[in-house]
């Protein structure tokens, strides 16, 4: 089995507490409203905006040099991402430099820290139980939300979804290249920092869909 097969397996429990989340199962099969939407893109942009200095952090702490050269590629290409979520907030009718200058919830700041902590003083490899939830789950989900959204929020054209579209079926790519890298990693104690991450990133980026619920409970109630 190779080492990226063996991600997914022994992550395989919380990958599905992650997609049995109401809000995601939900949003997926019905779409959302456009206030829950623009929350949605409020924590990406947040979480977002910090992938090129956790990437660039990682590399700053780590030896080796292929990884470093890993991670390089990844800055390239995720540089300046949180930019088009602002230009989605915008075109959802959002107040973007609002937002821009203002902080997520409180599961966003969560997983953005543990982030940090985990390259500091774990792992720079930890990183990559970030890397493979956060893109696995957007390969998996992005363009069947996008098109639920679509639907629900009965908008035609990509005007709003610039984030979810570059981020699902464009972005395989990205996890092939995902693939490749980890199965360059032969050292067992790495193997299982690098899964032990995945998983607590399952449960902390789980936390921000719960905490959308939350809030979308409570604006419906009122």
């Amino acid at each position: 089995m190779s080492f990226y097969d063996r991600i997914l397996s022994e992550t395989a429990r919380e990958r599905e507490q992650f997609l049995a989340i109401p809000i995601v199962r939900e949003a997926v099969r019905s779409g959302a409203t456009r206030a829950l939407y623009r929350d949605f893109l409020t924590q990406a942009y947040h979480h977002v905006k910090h992938t090129f200095p956790l990437l660039a952090v990682a590399a700053s702490r780590t030896p080796d040099e292929r990884y470093q050269d890993a991670l390089f590629e990844y800055m390239r290409e995720e540089r300046g991402h949180e930019k088009w979520i602002l230009d989605d907030i915008r075109a959802m009718g959002g107040d973007a430099d609002a937002i821009r200058d203002g902080e997520g919830g409180a599961a966003c700041r969560i997983m953005v820290g543990y982030s940090y902590y985990a390259i500091e003083h774990v792992s720079p490899y930890a990183l990559l139980g970030s890397v493979h939830v956060l893109e696995g789950m957007s390969v998996l989900l992005a363009d069947r939300l996008a098109d639920a959204l679509q639907d629900s929020l009965a908008i035609k054209g990509d005007a709003g979804f610039s984030y979810l579209r570059s981020h699902g079926s464009l972005d395989k790519s990205h996890v092939d290249f995902f693939h490749t890298l980890v199965d360059g990693i032969h050292d067992e104690a790495t193997q299982r920092i690098v899964i032990d991450s995945a998983r607590v990133f399952y449960r902390l980026y789980g936390d921000i869909f719960r905490d959308l619920g939350a809030r979308a409970e409570l604006s419906h109630a009122a």
